[in-house]
């Protein structure tokens, strides 16, 4: 029998996808794994039974994955689950970056008392005219789950579209338009499109990655889009370029005091991945990802472990077993498992930057002494045995 626990509300459709060996519980004490969306976990105390936490989106900026991976908890999330949701409003972004459509609507809000509104119409909409997207260049940083759909949403759009993402899986680039063009300098992006939008990670290499320098190489009159992360852009530079009229528009899905109000931003309230399907679809990946990994010790999207899979357990017993990547550990198990007369019938080893998961089949179950054996070992941060 599991335990899990949701540290939000989570989308029933995906909670129907335990089965009866799982129970929901309240006490996080008592928890295997945490479902969780957006509550904040870096000042939550973990047991020492929790065993792995699925994210029910794609970032995990509210988890601190450092602190999980010394504990020996495996960090799920859930990526693409939402590319649909998130490359809708991306188009919608554009759209009403291209015509002043916000700006339209609260005229007519505004006037909606007038009796001569509909006389009044046509003198004043020639001051939301806009222009049309076709024909205009897209340029898409980043060509994951999300930025694979733009780009090829965008195409059908008729916009000339750029893509650039200098570690494109292989996935992704068979899923890619081939009307669209790889390119492999970001320059080219930012000296030749009236569009650019950002869909890379959040990390130390990208964080500001938008910034002055950036914007001077633009084109005047780029429309900048940002739904991926708030901290990719560095929002000062950008108010400024907006005051000059090097950028026309910034359309964000993060309001913060520096660009909610500022003249020539749309600011959306983190609309990107709220729609029902997308939070059905995260929760019943989330769900699929926490069974595999509690039921099977395989682990498959990972953000702070290897991805490692060794099907379905066929032996008496499967041990899971998270550690730090250092020398000898293998040798180490194996060396314990040779003393305690175990066979192994089947074994995987997979590391991922300071941390590394080893599993093994064994043709006999495991013992309580073989599991202290193993714990004791130093730099092994938890041992677990799925059957």
């Amino acid at each position: 029998m599991y335990h899990y626990k949701c540290m939000n509300q989570i989308a029933k459709t995906g909670l129907d996808g335990f089965s009866r060996d799982y129970t929901q519980v309240e006490e996080i004490e008592e928890a295997d794994a945490l479902l969780v969306r957006s509550a904040a976990l870096h000042d939550t105390e973990f047991p020492k039974n929790l065993k792995a936490i699925a994210r029910a989106g794609a970032g995990v900026n509210n988890i601190p994955l450092g602190k999980c991976a010394e504990q020996g908890i495996v960090v799920f999330n859930t990526p693409g689950a939402n590319a649909n949701a998130v490359k809708e409003l991306v188009l919608a972004g554009i759209l009403l970056a291209a015509r002043d459509i916000i700006g339209g609507v609260n005229w007519v809000q505004s006037e909606r008392m007038n009796e001569e509104i509909s006389s009044l119409t046509e003198k004043q909409k020639k001051q939301f005219a806009g222009h049309e997207i076709e024909g205009k260049k897209l340029g898409i940083i980043g060509l994951g789950a999300i930025g694979v759909k733009v780009a090829n949403s965008a195409v059908h759009l008729g916009m000339d579209v750029l893509g650039y993402d200098p570690y494109i899986s292989v996935e992704a680039a068979w899923n890619l338009s081939r009307s669209i063009r790889h390119i492999t300098n970001v320059d080219e992006i930012y000296k030749e499109c009236d569009y650019i939008t950002i869909h890379v990670p959040l990390l130390d290499s990208t964080r500001k990655m938008i910034n002055t320098e950036a914007i001077e190489k633009m084109k005047d009159g780029v429309v900048l889009l940002n739904f991926a992360r708030d901290l990719l852009v560095d929002e000062d530079a950008v108010v400024l370029a907006l005051k000059k009229g090097k950028i026309k528009r910034y359309v964000s899905d993060f309001p913060n005091p520096v660009t909610a109000g500022a003249k020539g931003t749309i600011v959306l309230p983190h609309l990107g991945a709220s729609t029902e399907e997308a939070e059905e679809n995260c929760a019943r990946m989330a769900v699929k990802e926490l069974r595999e990994f509690l039921e099977n010790g395989n682990i498959r999207n990972s953000v702070n472990y290897p991805a490692c899979d060794m099907g379905i357990p066929a032996y008496p017993a499967r041990i899971a077993i998270c550690h730090k990547n250092v020398k000898n550990m293998l040798s180490q198990f194996t060396t314990i498992l040779g003393q305690e007369n175990y066979n192994i019938g089947n074994m995987t080893n997979k590391s991922r930057g300071d941390y590394a998961y080893s599993m093994f089949d064994l043709e006999t179950a495991a013992s309580p002494k073989l599991i202290s054996r193993l714990e004791a070992i130093d730099g092994v941060l938890k041992v677990r045995v799925i059957r």
